[in-house]
């Protein structure tokens, strides 16, 4: 009996099965990755009542951060600036400004600016500024380089297990209290007085787990700390 299929249809064959889990393995990772990006509203601008650029008045005008921000050390929430913050400055420059106007008519009704919130936790999850602050965890770690942002976006998922990582990890993120608010920090920017070398960020945030008492291993198994 004559021969149904070349003696290539095994291997077309093969080649077909793993070519097509191949394919279903990156249709899986493209739909993981863009749920996770675009699904998880990051790297996308978020339009507000008012232009603000946090490029320009943090990187370019040297603001720091609370100045605007003004509970973040002692409060849960890190606080919107009020219109009169805004006008503390915008009264004597780009007072005529357009783009401004919005804030002026704030400032003169009274009526506070409705800014849409680019970080919105889930109200079920309880979140400290405070406290992560006075751990080590600096801006930049939850928020991006935001000093470098012409409109505010989300650079993080801020998902549970991107919380879980640096709660199991936290080595990996903290810093020095005094390098909160500084966007450039690295840890090999502190030397380390035993080998006068600079530290690496994790022998630097083991130093600082210890110091600041971070009590990593309570914090992943108590589910009560995020969730009240």
């Amino acid at each position: 009996m004559a021969q149904v299929f070349h003696r290539s249809s095994n291997t077309v064959f093969k080649a077909s099965i793993v070519g097509g889990l191949l394919g279903l393995l990156g249709l899986a990772g493209a739909v993981f990755a863009f749920n996770q990006t675009y699904g998880n509203r990051m790297y996308v601008p978020v339009d507000q009542p008012v232009q603000f650029s946090h490029k320009h008045h943090v990187l370019d005008d040297g603001i720091d951060c609370r100045y605007c921000h003004t509970s973040v050390e002692n409060s849960a929430f890190a606080g919107i600036p009020t219109t009169h913050t805004c006008m503390t400055c915008h009264s004597q420059i780009w007072s005529d400004s357009p783009l401004l106007q919005p804030v002026r008519e704030s400032f003169s009704s009274g009526k506070p600016i409705e800014w849409v919130r680019v970080h919105d936790m889930p109200d079920f999850v309880y979140f400290n500024h405070a406290i992560h602050v006075k751990k080590g965890v600096g801006c930049v770690t939850c928020h991006g380089r935001v000093d470098q942002m012409p409109i505010t976006w989300k650079s993080h998922t801020m998902t549970m297990s991107w919380c879980l990582d640096c709660h199991r990890h936290p080595e990996k993120y903290v810093r020095p209290r005094d390098a909160i608010y500084n966007m450039d920090f690295k840890a090999s920017d502190v030397l380390n007085p035993e080998t006068d070398q600079p530290y690496t960020q994790i022998e630097l945030g083991r130093k600082l787990v210890k110091d600041y008492r971070i009590r990593n291993e309570e914090q992943i198994t108590n589910c009560s700390v995020c969730h009240r």
